[in-house]
């Protein structure tokens, strides 16, 4: 199913799009010592060649200035801008799956060995890499054809191959004896790519059949959060959203009640604060119409897109707010629910564990209460037990979550646990 044995990645301009990291660390170093940064297309252009030549072309700072600026640029990317960089879409299913079919995949970046595995780790890809190889403290000099041979080690070249977006990759290839595949989506230069004669591939997608016999379709995937008013779930879900667009994912951001024009009419109807004489049973109703609304106008269009729906609170709420909080019962609001859902159930639910008690002082000292948050402590403590029932009964689907914790910890625990989950279906 392999093509090769053995594939060797570039880092920037192959695996990621590394420009908002490198510009905004260049932006930080030139406002240290008191310059005026190049622009940001000159910026673009110091990914890939060494950083003193770049200086040199595209900067007016002496030579003392230089050797200022590059260890304050250097130190400030490895703590603070690499996490701007980006994850190439379909990336991370490309590594999934030839891990998978048992290649040895290995990086060779020109940026400090350090560096490049620092970011190989905060994408969670590490377990997908074999090996790698960088730039040392005393490599001073080092070229693409010695990193590529540092990492290959004893690997027959002849079933080898090197992916970057340099001309300088696919030549250092060619000279160890190995295939080379150029891509035109990175920063090298198209033109002299397409004049090397090398395989060329425009996207990620079009690496795929250039390695494997294996290319597998865009798999959606459905997130819902859950958990009380007050636990932090608008908090995380935007943290998590950004992570998971930083990664290279397609993420449709959506909410309940809500998430479509008719849905978000009801919505208004379900929290206004007047609607105090609202039935039980009408608010279980409202609820199931306004999902039913957003599973089909909203949620399964996605989803066969191959998206990641990140959805505010699902099914989930209703089982654990009207089923638990209104007493209505667990039964009665699933068999009201299963034409809404029609079958689309999350494939996951990131539920953030607090107590009602401390979730409803968060809540109060936030913004003012809807017409659900106003409800007595004892409604609330109902639907703690509710939710803490549902997670119980469907550990496999629940991801819980401290949500005492601090926000970044919270952050963290989540990202990583859910891409547990989305490699765990190949989601991508």
């Amino acid at each position: 199913m392999l093509r090769f044995k053995t594939i060797v990645f570039d880092l920037d301009g192959t695996l990621f799009d590394s420009a908002p990291g490198i510009i905004h660390s260049w932006h930080y170093a030139f406002g240290q010592i008191g310059e005026n940064p190049p622009s940001d297309e000159d910026l673009k252009k110091f990914i890939g060649p060494a950083i003193d030549e770049s200086l040199e072309k595209y900067s007016s700072l002496t030579e003392e200035q230089m050797q200022r600026i590059i260890p304050i640029y250097r130190n400030y990317y490895y703590e603070e801008g690499y996490r701007k960089t980006l994850l190439y879409p379909r990336v991370r299913t490309l590594l999934r799956t030839l891990h998978e079919q048992g290649a040895r995949i290995l990086v060779a970046t020109g940026k400090p060995e350090r560096a490049g595995r620092r970011i190989l780790e905060y994408f969670h890809l590490m377990s997908f890499i074999d090996g790698i190889s960088g730039v040392g403290p005393v490599d001073a000099g080092v070229d693409k054809p010695m990193l590529i041979s540092r990492v290959l080690k004893d690997a027959d070249p002849s079933t080898a191959v090197m992916i970057g977006d340099y001309p300088s990759d696919v030549s250092a290839a060619k000279d160890l004896g190995m295939t080379g595949i150029g891509v035109t989506y990175g920063f090298g230069d198209q033109e002299q790519l397409i004049a090397s004669g090398c395989m060329l591939a425009h996207s990620v997608d079009e690496l795929f059949p250039l390695l494997t016999d294996t290319v597998p379709a865009k798999k959606g995937f459905f997130l819902s959060v859950e958990g009380l008013d007050g636990c932090g779930k608008t908090t995380q879900s935007d943290a998590l959203e950004r992570s998971l667009r930083e990664f290279g994912f397609t993420v449709r951001r959506t909410r309940e009640p809500g998430g479509c024009p008719i849905s978000e009419k009801i919505r208004d109807l379900l929290l206004d604060i007047r609607n105090e004489e609202m039935y039980d049973i009408t608010e279980a109703l409202l609820y199931a119409a306004s999902r039913a609304q957003h599973v089909h106008q909203v949620i399964r269009p996605a989803i066969e897109d191959g998206q990641i729906v990140l959805c505010d609170r699902f099914v989930d709420s209703s089982v654990a707010f009207q089923g638990g909080g209104r007493q209505l019962g667990v039964e009665l609001i699933q068999q009201i629910n299963a034409p809404a859902i029609n079958g689309y159930m999350p494939s996951a639910t990131v539920y953030l564990r607090l107590d009602h008690e401390t979730a409803l002082r968060r809540r109060a000292n936030a913004s003012a209460l809807d017409r659900i948050e106003k409800e007595k402590a004892e409604f609330h403590a109902r639907v703690e037990a509710a939710y803490e029932q549902l997670a119980e009964q469907d550990a496999g689907r629940f991801i819980i979550v401290d949500a005492t914790k601090n926000r970044e910890a919270i952050a963290e625990e989540i990202l990583t646990r859910v891409l547990e989950r989305i490699d765990a279906l190949e989601v991508g």
